[in-house]
């Protein structure tokens, strides 16, 4: 209710951006405030459910529900975002050098539909930046997930250099690493998701993976995050090429290009889009790898969860755990609790002792 009635209102009379700078800047601040975790966490955190707790990727989930990629870029807000309730957090998308994305405005609400338009363009302060912040965390209370991507200015032949760098850089401190080749706001970035592109750049990463786990006595993962604008075909060439180059699972999916379902104004600004209109379709994508890959690599669920039976649907369709954003702006930071009770609920409701039980549901 205070969100609903008092801090929303606040936040969606200002600029998009303005508000999300408002939002990280008080969650960092509350990592460094005496107390101020203990009292968030006690108004919105998420105690650890054996049914909903898992292991995945070597890494223990307290709660399936983790926060997408976008909206802590610096990994400035671990602290206080690790309080209200995710499981883990993937921050980023962080490239080698900063840089500062887009031209302004490039951050959009479609209240009615529920959703948002970026084309921010992997604005960051850059890898080093990155590693100083984490490295000052000493301990992550969940597991922290970094997005990696590639400089604007980096032609596309040499783009597995600024992927090589991030995981060189951040390793140490990364829980585990995701391969950004899907946003729309980087030109030519989504060519990377198809054919000997594609094949190249994940042998490479995966070799540079294997150096570090093994340097480290580790074994770190590195998942993929691919975009829901695909055909059937090239979606299954595509995850056949990723399964192949030996990653450990996949993201599915990232924003859409596509504008079916959404009615306000802002539609017609150019990015991508997430939110309430991506339900289905990242649902139904998840459906697709899940069948491709007969289930034998872990799928992580992104877009459009706003509801328990949202959350719920992707994991019968195959994700071992989901990631939300848009629906934390819209619906507020208790959004973790109702998730997580009405997942419970839910399991009970179908007879499931443990979440596990439920993932991929829809192929049985």
């Amino acid at each position: 209710m205070l969100y609903r009635n008092f801090l929303k209102p606040i936040f969606f009379r200002m600029d998009p951006e303005r508000a999300h700078h408002t939002v990280m800047g008080g969650m960092s601040a509350a990592g460094k405030i005496p107390g101020a975790l203990a009292i968030i966490k006690g108004l919105y955190g998420v105690k650890e459910d054996p049914m909903l707790a898992s292991d995945v990727f070597g890494l223990h989930f307290h709660s399936p529900i983790g926060l997408a990629a976008g909206l802590d870029k610096n990994a400035e807000a671990v602290r206080g975002m690790s309080a209200v309730g995710f499981g883990f957090l993937e921050v980023g998308t962080v490239t080698p050098v900063g840089q500062p994305g887009n031209d302004k405005p490039r951050m959009f609400r479609l209240p009615p539909d529920e959703a948002l338009i970026n084309r921010m363009g992997f604005n960051n302060e850059g890898a080093d930046a990155m590693l100083n912040r984490l490295t000052a965390l000493k301990q992550h209370t969940v597991p922290v997930w970094v997005n990696i991507g590639k400089n604007k200015v980096t032609p596309n032949d040499q783009a597995h250099e600024d992927y090589l760098t991030c995981i060189r850089k951040l390793y140490s401190e990364a829980d585990l690493f995701v391969v950004n080749i899907s946003s729309p706001n980087t030109p030519n970035l989504r060519n990377l998701q198809h054919g000997e592109e594609l094949r190249q750049l994940l042998g490479q990463i995966v070799l540079e993976m294997k150096k570090q786990n093994e340097s480290a006595g580790k074994n770190k993962a590195v998942l993929v995050k691919i975009a829901p604008d695909v055909t059937e075909e090239e979606l299954a060439h595509m995850t056949e090429t990723i399964v192949d180059s030996g990653v450990s699972g996949i993201i599915a999916t990232n924003t859409t290009l596509s504008r079916m379902g959404t009615t306000h104004a802002n539609r017609s600004e150019t990015g991508g889009l997430s939110g309430r209109p991506l339900t289905k379709r990242s649902a139904d994508v998840i459906r697709q790898v899940y069948q491709l890959t007969e289930g034998k690599i872990p799928i992580i669920g992104s877009g459009g969860v706003f509801t328990a039976e949202d959350a719920y649907a992707q994991i019968c369709a195959g994700a071992s755990l989901v990631e939300i954003y848009t629906s934390f702006i819209y619906r507020g930071p208790d959004v973790n609790r109702k998730l997580a009770k009405g997942l419970k609920e839910l399991l009970q409701r179908d007879g499931y002792k443990h979440i596990s039980e439920a993932i991929g549901r829809d192929h049985r």
